[in-house]
């Protein structure tokens, strides 16, 4: 009697495909993350070898080299948290409305960071990178909760709600800011400074200083990433498998509001990281929200680190804001997206 082989449910064939793919995208992304951040050490306005690192961290390397290396941790590490900020805000904001193009901006938090930075430092004499960047926290998260209790108040869509209460308020604070600034030289040439978005001119104190803030939210982002699969699906739908869409947006919103806070205040407001970085990260793991946080949490740093390390190196010795640089990067991304959306329609 002869018996025939018989083949694996193309389904099981499928699935083992695509996490293969997935395993391989993730250690992809790690590997670019890795030399991203070896970029951001080595490079500056001096470069560094990769065997100057090395001896740095092997406590071998003279007190010049020294210096400028380690100069370059704190910067380095905002970069990590600030980009990994950016992009999972991102995230959560595309799937809590739905729409590719909703981006943290839209909840009111860079107006809220730079209106409170502003008047710190035009009546209460705040200066310095750490001191503005306590007073741009709780400006941002401020601003961030004001929006949502607008938005929640009132009839009509939420989202909608949501959005317009974020443009009325970033509207009205940005008039308050051009009146103080354009009284005040001294105030607009810090905040001017302060409003392009860069990594230097810090040190580990605003690193630790907003990463309980940027924990806490993305320990909710991830513990939100089945619910936001399900809320794809549409409220009936989710609603009929058990979720509570209102919960699930809430909590998506508050998880942006503190990562982009904690971003904002470290870092200034950098522009397309939270918009550019997931549409990246779905065409290269799909819809799936799960996946969709893990990875944009890599793929976002990675941008931001590469894009300072560009800053660093085409002006040298001078350096070009990386906020400058993203907007360079990102405003392709948005004119896709757009040719995209518009593909679908």
């Amino acid at each position: 009697m002869t018996t025939t082989a018989q083949a694996p449910p193309s389904g099981a064939g499928t699935s083992r495909t695509g996490a293969a793919r997935r395993a391989l995208t993730l250690i992809a992304g790690v590997a670019v993350l890795a030399l991203a951040v070896c970029a951001s050490v080595m490079y500056g306005s001096r470069s560094t070898s990769f065997a100057d690192v090395v001896d740095v961290l092997s406590g071998t390397a003279g007190p010049n080299i020294t210096t400028i290396v380690e100069s370059r941790y704190p910067r380095t590490a905002l970069g990590v948290l600030a980009g990994l900020c950016l992009a999972v805000a991102g995230t959560l904001m595309q799937g809590v409305s739905r729409n590719p193009l909703a981006d943290p901006g839209l909840l009111g938090i860079n107006a809220g960071a730079s209106a409170s930075i502003v008047t710190a430092t035009a009546f209460l004499g705040a200066t310095g990178a750490t001191a503005t960047m306590w007073w741009a926290l709780p400006g941002a998260l401020i601003a961030g909760v004001l929006v949502h209790v607008i938005g929640a108040s009132g009839a009509g869509t939420g989202l909608v709600r949501l959005v317009l209460a974020g443009a009325v308020l970033s509207a009205v604070l940005m008039a308050y800011i051009q009146a103080v600034t354009l009284g005040r030289p001294k105030v607009f040439d810090s905040y001017r400074y302060w409003v392009v978005g860069a990594l230097g001119g810090r040190d580990f104190d605003v690193f630790t200083a907003v990463l309980p803030f940027a924990a806490v939210g993305f320990v909710i982002a991830l513990v939100l990433g089945p619910s936001l699969n399900t809320l794809a699906l549409g409220d009936a739908t989710a609603v009929s498998l058990g979720a509570r869409p209102a919960r699930v947006r809430a909590g998506g919103l508050l998880a942006a509001t503190l990562l982009s806070a904690a971003a904002t205040a470290a870092v200034g407001p950098i522009a397309f990281v939270g918009l550019a970085v997931p549409h990246v990260v779905r065409a290269l793991v799909g819809v799936d929200f799960r996946l969709q946080i893990v990875f944009s949490a890599i793929a976002g740093p990675a941008l931001l680190l590469a894009a300072d390390v560009v800053g660093r190196i085409v002006l040298r010795p001078q350096e070009l804001m990386v906020g400058v640089v993203t907007a360079f990067i990102g405003a392709p991304a948005l004119l896709l997206a757009v040719r995209r959306m518009r593909g679908t329609t």
